[in-house]
């Protein structure tokens, strides 16, 4: 685990664009298991693929897309153990991948960026794939 003064500002990076952050997997499981619109899940990360890669790309996507998903929620690997992993359970068949972002319809997973999607790609191209999920699921 990281110290929380070294994580409060990643964790606001997120939470300021209107994501809620999840502290307990009894949390995830709800927020999860709806089957009612859609949530996009961002796993958090102190890594540098997540400062500059992952957190701003969501930021971009929801920000400029017309269609949204209905809500927006984090957790943080290194962190919450618990809840991340309660959080990778919604995500299998997909291994376990920080950072890594998440859409879901009706409680089913419809979208997944991992990792290896984020840190070597640009930013523009993963904010266009998050807005492309979002036009066809949102």
């Amino acid at each position: 685990m990281y110290p929380e003064y070294m994580v409060a500002p990643i964790r606001e990076d997120l939470t300021s664009a209107g994501f809620e952050q999840l502290m307990t997997p009894e949390e995830v499981q709800q927020a999860l298991s709806t089957d009612n619109g859609t949530v996009l899940v961002a796993i958090n990360s102190v890594c540098g693929c997540a400062a500059s890669k992952a957190r701003p790309a969501l930021k971009m996507a929801v920000a400029a897309s017309e269609k949204r998903p209905d809500k927006l929620i984090t957790v943080f690997a290194g962190m919450e153990q618990e809840a991340v992993a309660k959080a990778r359970e919604f995500m299998l068949p997909y291994p376990p991948s920080s950072p890594s972002i998440a859409l879901f319809k009706n409680g089913e997973l419809v979208h997944m960026i991992e990792r290896y999607h984020i840190e070597g790609n640009d930013l523009n191209r993963i904010v266009d794939n998050l807005q492309g999920a979002f036009e066809a699921y949102c």
